[in-house]
């Protein structure tokens, strides 16, 4: 039998999660406090900040927004140049065609070749 249970990692991360939580709360009301001893009324200091509270989410959430799409648009351009075909042409090759043997790339001979070639005089 074991003596001390062993935390859990679940439970290690809501414990972090949990003092974070208390701190940010202390925080803010710390600065209400500051702001109410330079003479605001309470309202007024937690009107000013909830409002500043939601620009730092709405600055989170625009940096989120690009930076998402920057991420769909690298991902969209390594796709397009996974599955792009680089070889347009076709390789030349040595063979015999409507023009008799030489090099050909698909049905033109791109070789200069000698026109009688092919006995054909």
């Amino acid at each position: 039998m074991k003596t001390a249970a062993q935390t859990t990692f679940a439970e290690r991360l809501g414990r972090m999660l949990g003092r974070a939580w208390r701190g940010c709360a202390h925080l803010d009301r710390r600065a209400q406090g500051w702001l109410r001893a330079r003479g605001w009324a309470p309202g007024a200091a937690k009107a000013t900040l909830l409002v500043a509270k939601l620009v730092a989410l709405g600055l989170l959430l625009y940096a989120a927004f690009w930076l998402a799409l920057l991420l769909l648009f690298l991902v969209a351009a390594a796709w397009t140049a996974r599955t792009a075909d680089w070889d347009d042409e076709p390789e030349p090759e040595w063979r015999t065609g409507a023009d008799g043997f030489g090099l050909y790339r698909g049905d033109v001979r791109i070789d200069i070749g000698d026109p009688h070639e092919d006995g054909q005089e």
